[in-house]
């Protein structure tokens, strides 16, 4: 029986969790598929990954097929979409396409990084088609929270194919485009096959509110402060800043920008013309002469980044600029899930400063890039797609999604998570195999996986502690004198208050005069003996288990 050419849907990222999306789509016989990469990625380590810097997808699976992938393919320049291609690029080196927007994000972080290898772009605009291989794709304006966000109606041989990137329908954006409804539209009365849809807000019912709508009432919030005003927001949200620029205008009061990817952001949206009509903005050495009541300060740390400027300001250790009792901070972000204490600790350091907080729970400041259930709905009359896989969420967002589809009429792909393999067409779409998938970890300026990187030894060091002893014994296998003993995140003291650090080295001295001289030739069993011995005083004294090294050396 002759294969035939399939059209497959593999996500290696973004599918049962948020952030880090990375899709795939192949077209050809089983054994000799092209494909394109859709999105490159990233997400942000949590306490359980201490000294991780970036959490990546794991590219194993397309690394082996490197010399069929033809090209990848961004949707917009937010972190979780974009974030790795610095990093995967050079394994993968295909070529890449992306917005202008996206591109200038890309040389500014490479410019900012210093060492970052450049990535070569090709670049479209709204309404540009172009062919890769077997594909052929448009690029579909939408409106989101960051310039030039696009869905991708990727056609193939066997049908087509809506890639909704993240979007939502706003009829009064701060800044453009609107959602191409009309565009929608034609693609799903020329037919349309599958519609992979961001999931982020399928939970949440209604209608997203307007940027204008937000814009407005930071207007008043400005209006009504006695004090500075200070709103952190995401640093690529220049629909966001832009409304706070308007705002304080219209409140007759300079717009001063803190840190360093907010003014990143800023210069590229300026470069491209998305900064047009605003007065420039004031410097940090204009700060202490500017009335309080006369600026707006807008800001990163809206996550709760320990070194980002909200967090200092909460702290107080900038060195020319200071917050003050009676002013106003807005939160102008929906705090993302695991960052909660962080953004409490900041919010509790302006507060005992004396400064006002103003979130999201309080007016509207704040509105999501993502489509709420209605505007789902919205989506699924336009294209009219024969089946639907959500994408962009965790599980519980997934669920919901599909239900939702089910409830308008909609076929739907049943439980697709990453490393799934759908073939989309011919026949019922359907999952037929697992791809490898799973996390890459950046840490420092090496990136590997779980094992590699180390983080099970090291999120063990952080719990339990470390304690390094190193013995001498000469030529007849006696002790030369007390052993070593250093111990790093292990309590000084115990109960009884005697020194943890001596009731070890006894313990260790025990261990070497309890074996036989004659046995202590074998300097394995030495140190084995003295590692037990060490590790067990520990635990009587402590109550905990910690990481040993033990060396033994033999002086002649």
């Amino acid at each position: 029986m002759t294969e035939k050419d399939e059209l497959i849907f593999l996500p290696l990222g973004g599918v049962g969790e948020i952030g880090m999306n990375l899709a795939l789509y192949g077209y050809g016989k089983p054994d000799k598929r092209e494909w394109i990469m859709v999105d490159c990625g990233v997400t942000f380590p949590g306490p359980d990954l201490p000294g991780v810097d970036l959490v990546l997808p794991d590219i194993r699976f397309i690394e082996s097929e490197k010399i069929n992938l033809k090209a990848i393919v961004i949707t917009h320049s937010h972190e979780d979409h974009y974030g790795a291609i610095a990093d995967l690029w050079p394994t993968l080196k295909a070529p890449v396409y992306v917005s202008p927007f996206t591109a200038g994000m890309l040389e500014s972080k490479r410019a900012y990084e210093g060492d970052a290898e450049a990535v070569p772009v090709n670049l479209f605009k709204a309404g540009d088609i172009f062919e890769i291989g077997p594909f052929k794709i448009e690029a579909i304006p939408v409106n989101h929270s960051i310039p030039e966000p696009f869905s991708l109606a990727i056609t193939t041989p066997l049908g087509v194919v809506v890639h909704t990137g993240d979007w939502k329908i706003d009829h009064a954006p701060s800044m453009g485009p609107l959602t191409d409804e009309k565009r929608f539209r034609e693609i799903g009365d020329n037919g349309v096959l599958a519609l992979i849809c961001d999931s982020t807000n399928a939970m949440r019912d209604g209608v997203s509110p307007s940027e204008q709508e937000v814009s407005d009432s930071l207007e008043k919030i400005i209006e009504a402060a006695e004090g500075r005003v200070a709103i952190t927001t995401f640093s690529s949200n220049v629909g966001r800043i832009r409304s706070v620029a308007k705002a304080a205008e219209e409140a007759g009061r300079k717009v001063l920008l803190l840190g360093s990817s907010i003014k990143r952001v800023v210069n590229v949206a300026g470069d491209l013309g998305y900064m047009e009509g605003f007065s420039e903005f004031i410097s940090e050495d204009e700060f202490a002469s500017t009335p309080r009541d006369r600026i707006v300060i807008i800001l990163t740390g809206s996550q709760g980044e320990s070194r980002a400027a909200l967090a200092k300001l909460s702290r107080d250790e900038m060195r020319n600029i200071s917050l003050s009792k009676g002013d106003t901070v807005v939160f102008s972000s929906r705090t993302i899930p695991g960052n909660e204490k962080a953004v409490l600790d900041i919010m509790n350091g302006l507060i005992d400063q004396g400064v006002h907080i103003v979130t999201d729970s309080d007016a509207l400041v704040h509105v999501s890039g993502h489509p709420r259930r209605n505007e789902l709905q919205q989506m699924y009359q336009w294209v009219r797609p024969e089946f639907l896989i959500p994408v962009h969420g965790e599980a519980a967002h997934l669920t919901a999604q599909a239900e939702l589809g089910e409830q308008s009429g909609l076929k739907v792909v049943p439980h697709v998570r990453n490393g799934d393999v759908v073939r989309l067409a011919p026949g019922e779409a359907q999952v037929i195999d697992e791809a490898p998938h799973g996390r890459l970890f950046k840490d420092g300026d090496l990136i590997g996986d779980f094992d590699e990187m180390a983080i099970g030894e090291r999120r063990k060091l952080s719990y339990v502690g470390h304690i390094a002893v190193n013995v001498l014994v000469d030529a007849k296998n006696v002790l030369i004198d007390d052993p070593d003993v250093v111990c790093r995140g292990v309590p000084e003291i115990d109960d009884t208050g005697a020194y943890i650090e001596e009731t070890l080295r006894d313990a260790a001295i025990a261990a070497v005069e309890s074996i036989p001289r004659v046995r202590r030739r074998d300097l394995e069993l030495v140190q084995e003996s003295v590692r037990r011995a060490v590790r067990a005083a520990a635990r009587n004294a402590w109550g905990k288990k910690p990481v040993m090294t033990v060396f033994v050396t033999r002086i002649r």
